[in-house]
C-alpha cells in the first residue's frame, strides 16, 4: 500500500488510478479481520505478478474498496476481472469455511463500481485546461507541468 507513482515505460509515462468497489455475493456480511488479512496478502501477491498496485484497501462487512494503480495496457475490465477472480479463488482456498456461507462457488457479486481518480485535478479542472489549449498562459502552465514527467 502506498502513494501513486509515475510509471515509466519505453515510450510513455502514466499515472492511472482507479477506485474499485466490489460487493460480496448477495451483500452477505462475511468480511472480518481474518478475511481482510487474507485479502491484503492476496493483493500483495497480485502486485508481484501483474502491473497492478494496491494503493489502499478498505473493507466493510459486505463490500471492499480498492484504490488501484495500473498501466495503460490493462483495461479497467481486465483489472476488475483479475482482482475479483484471484481474490475470490484465494479466499476460498485459504478460508474454506466461507464456502459454507456463500453457495454456488462465487465470492463476489456480479457487478462492481469503478471510477478513475485524478492525481492532480478533477474533471472540471481538466476540462477547463483542455478548453484553454492554445492560450499563452495555459502553454506556460502546461510546459511547467510537463517538465515533471521527464520524458
Amino acid at each position: 500500500m502506498g502513494e501513486s507513482i509515475y510509471i515509466h515505460k519505453s515510450h510513455n509515462v502514466s499515472v492511472l488510478i482507479y477506485h474499485l468497489v466490489c460487493a460480496v455475493k448477495c451483500r452477505l456480511a462475511v468480511v472480518d479481520e481474518a478475511m481482510e488479512q487474507v485479502l491484503r496478502e492476496v493483493c500483495a501477491e497480485i502486485e508481484l505478478r501483474y502491473e497492478i498496485r494496491f494503493l489502499e484497501i478498505g473493507t466493510d462487512r459486505d463490500h471492499v474498496h480498492f484504490l488501484i494503480q495500473s498501466v495503460p495496457m490493462y483495461s479497467a475490465k481486465q483489472i476488475v476481472q483479475t482482482v475479483k477472480s484471484l481474490t475470490a479463488r484465494e479466499i476460498f482456498a485459504r478460508m474454506p469455511q466461507v464456502k459454507t456461507v456463500l453457495w454456488g462457488g462465487e465470492f463476489w457479486g456480479k457487478g462492481h463500481f469503478i471510477n478513475t481518480v485524478g492525481q492532480h485535478g478533477n474533471e472540471k479542472t481538466v476540462a477547463e485546461s483542455v478548453r484553454k489549449q492554445g492560450s499563452q498562459a495555459n502553454y506556460k502552465a502546461l510546459h511547467k507541468a510537463q517538465l515533471m514527467f521527464d520524458f
